[in-house]
């Protein structure tokens, strides 16, 4: 349905009469929500709040869910330019594709990028985008710029290596006051929250992972690394410093309950004991899994575990509700089906750790991630008058298996209308993918990136011909 366009979507203060309101317990009829200044003002019975907010016009969408913003708890902002650069190609990309790549962005093309991911972001769905850092020598500034611009929440990432560093011995001292500057430079910022990052553990000395980790968690932020990704991420690990990624976060005290682990496909039962006692997260990429790993993450057995997780993209696509469907097949295939598992979730399970949960592992549950008076308003609205969605029996399920980001028509973070039918209402976007055009025929073409595999036209000439 090619909704009109609601203007009163547009004030500062508004009062949204959907179908359904997805609550943490569930969707509900019958519910009113107010937006002011960015929160939640007002949520509760729908005649209640039309006589409390007499005032407010009401915007009434009957055939529409008001649900939260989904969360990308792990991302790479500035690979956006390379995309299909690594399908299809083996696990370690980030070697061969990734460092070169972002390693060549100037200014221009970070921000570019960034935007270029914000803006996919926003579109499938994701309200808030986790970024585990770049490798740009640009610096952060025109990442900030761009999440800024597009409008979407970010937790924005320092990498803090130090081991092979250019300054040798002075690394050290020079990282740790840059760490610092970056918590404290983002304090207070209304869309952009700080975090610390070591890209691999291996990558950083045991002094800096302990002083980065202890860090975050003294500044109430998260603390982000890679580990236990995939065979040969353990195997160099074991080879470099003797320990597992995981073990080796916890024998420096660097694992605590600050601590963001990306992926952690691979948990052996003491890794997963470490992790459980240690309070930290994880961010499970079941996408990732399927086009790079060699296994899949039990997030099932991490929700019985009581170990917080939220789902990542990895920058693999930014469609929340693809993602969501991903995960619980992921787990129906690899765990569910070898022990008669037919539920493998539910489905509330993906749809909760996308949205509360999620936020919770991440560390910003108090601001956002439900439909709460107090929160920040960033939330959807979805169309569910489609052909696939009826008859509805189980708007839970039909979320995570059915739900697609072409019925999202309306996308709010705090407060603000960012995108109107997958398209930014204050912003030419289509000039933003020219320019995309532009600099990826004159920067990332003469990246020094190594793919193993052609591109498909050419790879499809070395397989015997199909009679």
């Amino acid at each position: 349905m090619n909704m009109i366009f609601p203007a009163l979507l547009r004030n500062e203060e508004f009062l949204v009469v959907p179908g359904r309101i997805l609550l943490k317990n569930g969707p509900v009829a019958g519910l009113a929500a107010v937006v002011s200044a960015g929160r939640f003002l007002r949520i509760g019975p729908v005649e209640q709040v039309r006589e409390q907010f007499a005032h407010l016009p009401p915007v009434d969408l009957p055939d529409h869910l008001l649900m939260p913003g989904l969360i990308d708890a792990h991302t790479h902002l500035t690979q956006s330019l390379g995309k299909a650069l690594a399908f299809g190609e083996p696990s370690e990309i980030f070697r061969r594709i990734w460092v070169p790549m972002e390693a060549s962005l100037q200014p221009e093309a970070a921000y570019l990028s960034t935007k270029l991911a914000s803006l996919e972001a926003l579109r499938g769905g994701f309200t808030t985008v986790v970024d585990a850092g770049t490798r740009s020598e640009s610096g952060l500034d025109a990442v900030a710029q761009a999440v800024r611009d597009v409008g979407v929440r970010c937790v924005l990432a320092l990498i803090c290596n130090d081991l092979h560093h250019p300054a040798g011995d002075t690394a050290f001292d020079a990282i740790a006051a840059e760490a610092a500057h970056h918590l404290s430079r983002y304090e207070n910022d209304s869309l952009i929250a700080p975090s610390l990052a070591i890209s691999i553990p291996e990558v950083a000395s045991d002094r800096m992972l302990a002083h980065v980790a202890g860090l975050a968690q003294e500044a109430g932020r998260i603390f982000q690394t890679h580990a236990n990704e995939h065979l040969v991420a353990v195997e160099r690990s074991l080879v470099t410093r003797g320990k597992r990624p995981i073990e080796l976060l916890a024998s420096v005290g660097a694992l605590n309950a600050s601590t963001l682990l990306a992926h952690a496909t691979l948990l052996t039962p003491h890794e997963l004991s470490l992790v459980r006692s240690s309070g930290a997260a994880i961010a499970y990429n079941p996408v990732a899994s399927a086009w790079k790993g060699n296994a899949v993450l039990n997030a099932v057995m991490l929700h019985v575990d009581g170990v917080p997780f939220a789902l990542g993209t990895d920058g693999t696509r930014y469609n929340a509700f693809r993602l969501m469907d991903a995960a619980e097949t992921a787990q129906r295939l690899t765990h569910g089906l070898a022990t008669g598992d037919s539920s493998c979730g539910g489905g509330w399970m993906w749809l909760d750790h996308a949205t509360h949960l999620g936020a919770q592992a991440v560390g910003i549950d108090a601001l956002i991630g439900s439909i709460e008076e107090g929160k920040a308003a960033d939330f959807l609205l979805v169309d569910l008058s489609v052909p696939e969605m009826q008859p509805s029996w189980d708007l839970t399920w039909e979320l995570v298996r059915l739900a697609d980001r072409s019925q999202i028509d309306a996308v709010f973070v705090n407060g603000a209308l960012r995108l109107w039918q997958g398209w930014p209402i204050d912003w030419d976007a289509r000039a933003l993918l020219a320019e995309v055009r532009r600099m990826a025929r004159e920067d990332i073409t003469h990246a020094p990136i190594h793919m193993v595999h052609p591109l498909a036209v050419d790879h499809r000439l070395t397989w015997p011909a199909v009679r």
